[in-house]
């Protein structure tokens, strides 16, 4: 796996969310960010990188986007 590739596209996966012109196309980059952080998170596992904490954190659905009753949930 290239890391600064997948780096980058998560980058712009995020940048790209904060410009969306609607919720669904922000909410869509969210989750491909989501998805880009979960590869990223399970390459580092598979290498025992510590590292990989962080990026696990990446892929719990942001606060704003729950209701206030409601668990975090992972995205896969």
């Amino acid at each position: 796996m290239d890391l600064n590739f997948e780096y980058a596209a998560h980058q712009r996966a995020l940048m790209n969310a904060t410009t969306a012109t609607n919720v669904d196309a922000r909410l869509a980059k969210l989750e491909q960010a989501a998805r880009i952080a979960g590869r990223i998170s399970a390459f580092q596992h598979g290498l025992g990188a510590a590292a990989a904490c962080a990026w696990s954190k990446a892929q719990l659905t942001p606060k704003k986007h729950r209701k206030p009753d409601e668990a975090p949930q992972i995205v896969r």
